[in-house]
């Protein structure tokens, strides 16, 4: 084989190379034009869409600016009435003292969830825009006593 087939042959080569990556980038380019590439950006589109949407609503905010007092309000609620169970316990009958015992230990579980959900939503990046500046930012599960409200 001569020296001027191989050169020949490698330019063929080059050209045929050169012609197929220039096809692939008109693909893709018509692809992006013609909206055939939409599925590759979709689900950051609707995820955006969808927390525009959420997050834009009136009802939304009004229902997340709620929920979070009624958690903080649930927390203060178990609170109150475990107190309310201990002072009755200094008084009560032996089955009485059992059966608040197990009030009490049911009250701190609902107490202890109540705090989670709270700091849950708390921590949400949609949700917390929407809890009171007067609410705390989290809620303490191992303190006695919970302020709703500064």
């Amino acid at each position: 084989m001569a020296m001027g087939q191989v050169r020949e042959g490698a330019r063929l080569g080059v050209w045929a190379v050169s012609g197929v990556i220039g096809l692939a980038v008109l693909y893709v380019i018509g692809a992006f034009a013609f909206g055939g590439a939409g599925w590759i950006t979709a689900p950051f589109r609707g995820e955006a869409e969808k927390r525009e949407n959420t997050v834009g609503s009136g009802e939304f905010r009004q229902t997340t600016y709620e929920e979070f007092f009624d958690l903080c309000g649930a927390v203060q609620n178990a609170e109150g009435t475990i107190q309310a169970l201990q002072e009755e316990r200094k008084a009560a009958s032996g089955t009485r003292t059992a059966q608040i015992d197990q009030s009490i230990t049911a009250l701190k579980a609902t107490r202890i969830e109540s705090v989670n959900a709270y700091n849950a939503r708390a921590a949400q990046e949609h949700r917390a825009p929407f809890r009171d500046k007067d609410l705390p930012y989290r809620l303490d599960a191992t303190a006695e006593r919970t302020t709703c409200a500064n």
